[in-house]
């Protein structure tokens, strides 16, 4: 024997007002797959953010994990922010709740103010929080930023290596004027030595950022803007574009290689023996918009850097170029018809 559906009803027969009578369809009320679904209990939910959270702590946390000086003051930085907004904003929340529980609805120990309506201590409480939050945050703010200023060089024993870096569609070019050499999505690095760098735009505004090291900063057509950074220790770090620049900006990825002085003398060596030379034809070529895997060149043309930054500058020559095409006369005359 089949078990009656409870939320079916069949069969009503009501009257018409006349007298008449009619029947009404069964119809059935069945609660659907979602709504019929039992509610999880709070400890499966739990269970589930746990095995969440678990899983996250094995990501990479490359942005708090500082390699250099730079970075580990930003670290710093935001540590400090932190718990000055935790300092402040957790009494005031765990208040919102202090207040409900006390002027709640019922119960023993409940207050009661019809006639309340102002008071001086609240009134300074609720002004004076978020006066020091402003002040406190923006303390460390102008402070911060002086301190991590990109264009400020680091100090250090090492004489500090100049890099000139170029953003193209969709690759990192990095050309090293002291040595001659240029590479193509890799950047080496000598640990403990200041690295001077120099960065423009060929294309579009892009970010260059190394979480590991510290200050991204903007590459842009026309100009140069400077960072300084510095790596403690040897390792491959992370590079990458932090600008939405365009369809493939996510492939603009390169390696840092932090290595100590004498690795970064044998890589220049090798870079030396390679036999293609990045010159003007060599660098029309990585202009077309496409990935690139990692590449060096054995020579650099002079000046080639200098030279990428005069070609995106607002010249005459420039404007002209990029001048739109002019309307032809038969689509401005047949503009000027009516119909």
């Amino acid at each position: 024997m089949s078990q009656r559906n409870p939320f079916r009803r069949t069969g009503l027969t009501p009257q018409e007002p006349d007298g008449s009578a009619f029947s009404l369809r069964s119809f059935d009320m069945t609660l659907s797959p979602i709504h019929s679904r039992r509610i999880r209990p709070a400890s499966s939910r739990l269970a589930r953010a746990a095995l969440a959270c678990a899983l996250l702590s094995g990501c990479d946390y490359i942005t708090l994990d500082p390699k250099g000086p730079i970075a580990a003051n930003e670290t710093l930085l935001f540590y400090n922010a932190l718990a000055i907004m935790t300092a402040i904003g957790a009494p005031v929340i765990a208040a919102v709740f202090v207040v409900a529980y006390w002027f709640r609805k019922g119960g023993r120990g409940t207050f009661y103010l019809p006639d309340w309506h102002y008071s001086g201590k609240i009134e300074l409480v609720v002004w004076s929080v978020p006066a020091l939050t402003v002040f406190f945050l923006g303390a460390l703010a102008v402070v911060g930023s002086n301190r991590l200023d990109p264009r400020v060089a680091i100090a250090a024993e090492a004489k500090p290596l100049d890099v000139q870096v170029v953003a193209l569609d969709w690759k990192w070019l990095f050309l090293y004027p002291e040595a001659g050499v240029a590479s193509i999505n890799e950047l080496a690095l000598p640990i403990d030595t200041p690295i001077h760098f120099r960065l423009t735009s060929a294309t579009v505004m892009n970010s260059f950022f190394i979480p590991n090291l510290g200050s991204q900063i903007y590459a842009m057509g026309a100009m140069e803007t400077r960072l300084n950074l510095l790596a403690h220790e040897p390792g491959d770090y992370l590079g990458l574009s932090a600008q939405l620049s365009g369809a493939h900006f996510t492939d603009m990825r390169f390696t840092a290689r932090a290595m100590s002085a004498d690795d970064f003398a044998a890589w220049i060596a090798q870079a030396r023996r390679n036999p293609d030379k990045l010159d003007r034809d060599a660098y029309g070529a990585l202009l077309k918009p496409a990935p690139e895997s990692p590449r060096v060149f054995g020579a650099v043309e002079s000046k080639l850097f200098d030279a990428i930054v005069a070609r995106t500058a607002p010249t005459p020559e420039n404007a002209a170029a990029c001048a739109p095409a002019p309307r032809r006369a038969t689509q401005d005359a047949s503009a000027g018809k009516g119909t």
